[in-house]
């Protein structure tokens, strides 16, 4: 009989319970002898001695048990908004979520974030309610909000008694009970409990089984289990639920070998650790395996020539193995279904395919709007070298960072989302390598659209032997809209091949506008191209496109964008008036607050430009009384007035003799 397969993820705000709920779940099934605790640093996942410090998960983490006979794998992330590029990231190798809502503070801000990235991704969750021992607990508050933020159905699978006190109990309903419930409940999902529910008949038990489970498959509905992480109340309800309700690892599987990379991580011993997802196929010690590169800029709505495959890199895997927190035990084989962790593997980075590419689940978490230089403490030139290398390799583990250095030069340059977050690579910088790093004070990331919509192009022609021709047309799309790229010209105009080229380059292009930054929210059509039958080199594309992609951009213009933070805050009803205020300063825009029980909620979208020291002075103002929670809400035109140039890197393409001798490797960079 074929192993069943659950991958989950557990997935929530920070210091919602998630590590705890993980121990809890590892202690039920028998993985661990003992339930750690986060205050301790004894639990299981958090193996940093930064996440033992600090008292959160700043990294994913794996670990394997079995419940009824189905396997499970836990992948537990990280909490905090600065790590959501880990939590995007797992989504990628889940067959549903756990997602953790806390009794008492309700959704906030990223778990709002992480429900909409699920429906966007097409994922099954279910909803467990941590802390209903805890005074203030409210579930019936917490289901309302939860109704608001997403078009599922929700389903309470458990009932409670003594809610918001520690003697409270999690059990499951009777059977008269539940049919009646779920027939209420699904009447509003499927047709058959529809029918059944306005002739007033019940489901029956087997029935209602049945539709539940098709039901939270297709993400039509979630099931909600109430419970305490801490005190392990409602945990063993939750894994029989689990396996009962929530789909195997059968509903993503393949017939080829198929896998995708989700975490990277570096042993001194062992070397690159990738963690993978393997959806079909199985590998097994001293297996070649063929790994793909991901698209790094995901093109829309293209009806153009494909980009040329790009070769697979062959390696040969030398371990496999099974982690529990820092814990491993060796397998030898992965199959179809399963996680695990393959040592072996040089070249292999976060997102990479394994065998056949797969399309990747849409998740968009992640978007770094500040960058920082980092320098050595000690200006120790001979170790910048090191301090790069370093980098690189911390960027494998968490590519959002985005790392760059231009050899000869003292910084080295990061993508961020916050302060934590560089706190915690000062920690591992030091500790793993030994390297004691400072950081710059952040500059926020900026982006570009055009203003308007126009062609142009260019022609390479000379200095023989060379022929390119290339012309677009680029025009604005609304924010948010990304990029698209279309155009097919006739293959005796220009080889698709060359087609191909021109689009490959194109992606390229994307990374730096007239005012060096990235380029979005437009669509650009290929509507002139041209090759030479005996002149034209296959990298002459790689030259022309562009320099026609920036003669373009002078023609359409560019407008800056600034990227946008959303804010909750929540304080005492008195602190109203400071708050409008600083809110006003910032170049808010606030919606109408609510006001209960003398404590006012108010939500506003503010510039991160004007907004990042705004922690500190609500806590100075509200003496720190007040609680904030902050995402990323996208990027709007930037007003201020002021002018933002991000420096080029390498050779400006309008600078077009230069650029000719750079992109032929006749010219170096100081």
């Amino acid at each position: 009989m074929a192993e069943i397969f659950h991958n989950i993820g557990i997935l929530a705000h920070v210091d919602s319970g998630k590590t705890t709920l993980t121990e809890q779940l590892l202690f039920l099934t028998g993985a661990i002898r003992n339930a750690g605790t986060v205050d301790s640093g004894t639990t299981a996942t958090d193996s940093l001695s930064v996440e033992k410090q600090r008292g959160i998960s700043v990294r994913t983490a794996t670990a394997s048990t079995k419940w009824q006979g189905v396997n499970i794998n836990i992948i537990d992330t990280p909490g905090h908004i600065d790590f959501a590029g880990e939590v995007e990231r797992a989504l990628a190798a889940l067959d549903y979520a756990v997602v953790i809502v806390s009794a008492v503070e309700g959704v906030r801000a990223h778990t709002e974030n992480i429900i909409k990235s699920l429906d966007k991704a097409g994922l099954p969750r279910i909803v467990f309610i941590n802390k209903v021992d805890r005074t203030g607990a409210d579930v019936s508050k917490v289901i309302k909000e939860l109704e608001e933020i997403s078009s599922q159905k929700y389903i309470i699978l458990s009932d409670i008694e003594n809610e918001g006190t520690e003697k409270c109990f999690v059990s499951m309903p009777d059977k008269k009970t539940f049919c009646m419930n779920a027939t209420e409940t699904l009447a509003e999902v499927n047709d058959e409990a529809a029918e059944m529910f306005l002739n007033d008949t019940l489901l029956t038990k087997e029935k209602s089984d049945e539709i539940i489970c098709k039901e939270v498959s297709d993400c039509r509905l979630t099931p909600v289990v109430y419970g305490s992480a801490k005190y392990g109340v409602g945990i063993k309800e939750l894994a029989d639920i689990l396996i009962k309700y929530m789909p195997d690892s059968s509903r993503r599987a393949t017939d080829v070998l198929c896998g995708i990379i989700f975490k990277i991580e570096h042993d001194k011993s062992l070397g690159k650790i990738s963690h993978i997802r393997l959806f079909g196929g199985e590998i097994a010690n001293r297996d070649e395996i063929e790994l793909f590169a991901p698209e790094k800029n995901q093109i829309i709505k293209s009806d153009a020539v494909e980009i040329e495959a790009k070769k697979a890199i062959t390696e040969k895997v030398s371990q496999i193995k099974k982690f529990c927190g820092a814990k491993s035990t060796d397998t030898g084989i992965i199959r179809s279904g399963d996680v695990a962790a393959v040592c072996g593997l040089p070249s292999a980075k976060n997102g990479f395919y394994i065998g056949t590419p797969k399309q990747p689940e849409d998740a968009d978490l992640v978007n770094p709007f500040l960058r920082v230089k980092i320098t050595l403490a000690d200006n120790d030139p001979q170790k910048i070298p090191a301090l790069a290398a370093a980098m690189s390799e911390l960027s494998d583990e968490e590519p959002y960072m985005d790392a760059k250095w231009e050899n000869g030069q003292k910084e080295i340059t990061i993508s961020t989302t916050g302060r934590i977050q560089l706190e915690v690579l000062s920690n591992l910088l030091k500790e793993r390598y030994n390297l004691s790093a400072e950081f710059s004070p952040p500059t926020v990331i900026y982006k570009e659209t055009p203003s308007k919509r126009a062609s142009g192009g260019s022609r390479y022609t000379m200095p023989k032997p060379c022929w390119a021709v290339v012309d677009f047309d680029i025009e604005p799309m609304p924010r948010g809209y990304g990029i698209s790229y279309h155009g097919r010209l006739p293959n005796n105009q220009c080889f698709y091949r060359y087609q191909s080229h021109i689009r490959t380059s194109f992606n390229r292009c994307l990374e730096q506008g007239l005012y060096g930054w990235e380029v979005t929210d437009f669509k650009c059509t290929l509507i002139g191209g041209e090759h030479h039958t005996i002149h034209t080199h296959p990298l002459d594309f790689f030259v022309c496109t562009p320099m026609a992609f920036m003669n373009t951009l002078v023609e359409t213009g560019t407008t800056i964008l600034e990227p946008l933070l959303k804010i909750r805050v929540t304080a005492p009803e008195d602190f109203s008036g400071k708050i409008f205020s600083e809110i006003v300063k910032m170049g808010g825009d606030y919606d109408t607050p609510v006001i209960r029980s003398g404590m006012i909620t108010l939500e506003a979208v503010v510039p991160v430009a004007t907004s990042m020291n705004f922690p500190e002075r609500l806590a100075t103002l509200t003496s720190g009384r007040a609680v904030l929670s902050q995402v990323f809400h996208g990027y709007r035109e930037c007003n201020d007035g002021e002018e933002h140039i991000n420096p080029k890197n390498g050779v400006n393409p309008l600078d077009r003799s230069k650029w000719i001798l750079y992109a032929r490797g006749a010219y170096n960079v100081e």
